[in-house]
């Protein structure tokens, strides 16, 4: 389905998310936007993020400094900026203007990477439930897109989040710990999280994929959220940073460590 306007109204396209749908656009100027629904779907397990020997010392190393929700138009403007390895974008005016709008409502979350001042990349996604839906990354100085999405699993795995979506398997997600399953398992596994964990989602997500999108069994608001600001929490009582961290992340230690416990 193609639809012209200025944005997606937020209820639909957090039910969408909750379908197991998302939208796109053929290209930056493209004034429509479309509803896809892959056959295979990538997640990243939040018990397998690959934390190489390299990521750890970069991580460690706090080169970066890293915040989160602080510059989110400014990180969907870097997302959608044309690059030497990807000269076109799907992010057209459209899918800027409803996301934002979703940030505004809470329910959008970015994480920032900062170099010398500058912002050196990273990611942002949708928020729902205990369920995050990872839309766009991107890097402009080596490892930094590596060290987002290093900070956002442990960010989820700090709130209680169960599943990070990153919609299409690609080599880099894949050398992190992305994996690539049906959109039948897909859905089981999200309708799972945001009925959190009642009934059989496996079930549920069969008869969705045979029935559609709009398949009776879909969970209904309220989910249980996700705490977004754990980490910073956590972060301040282990290296005694105390109160002020909201918009921030902890010491590249607190990661690796809260990483390798679960990896």
């Amino acid at each position: 389905m193609t639809r012209h306007q200025e944005t997606i109204d937020p209820a639909l396209l957090l039910s969408a998310y909750a379908q197991g749908l998302f939208p796109m656009a053929d290209g930056a100027d493209d004034p429509s936007v479309h509803w896809v629904e892959p056959r295979l779907r990538a997640i990243l397990p939040l018990d397998g993020f690959h934390l190489s020997r390299s990521l750890r010392k970069v991580i460690i190393s706090d080169r970066f400094r890293v915040t989160t929700d602080t510059a989110f138009a400014d990180m969907m403007a870097l997302c959608a900026a044309p690059a030497a390895d990807r000269p076109t974008t799907w992010i057209n005016p459209v899918i800027k203007a409803s996301y934002e709008r979703l940030f505004r409502l809470g329910h959008a979350h970015s994480v920032e990477v900062w170099l010398d001042g500058a912002l050196a990349g990273g990611l942002y996604g949708v928020s729902l439930g205990r369920a995050f839906f990872g839309e766009s990354m991107v890097s402009r100085a080596r490892d930094a897109s590596k060290v987002a999405l290093a900070h956002l699993v442990a960010r989820l795995i700090a709130g209680g989040w169960r599943l990070l979506d990153c919609q299409f398997i690609t080599p880099h997600l894949a050398s992190l710990g992305a994996i690539e399953i049906s959109q039948a398992d897909y859905l089981g596994r999200l309708y799972s999280v945001l009925s959190d964990g009642a009934g059989d989602g496996a079930a549920l997500g069969a008869a969705a994929a045979g029935a559609g999108a709009g398949a009776a069994g879909v969970p209904s608001p309220p989910f249980v959220a996700g705490d977004w600001g754990a980490l910073d929490a956590l972060g301040a009582a282990e290296a005694d940073l105390g109160a002020g961290r909201a918009t921030g992340s902890p010491p590249g230690y607190v990661i690796a460590q809260l990483l390798t416990k679960t990896s």
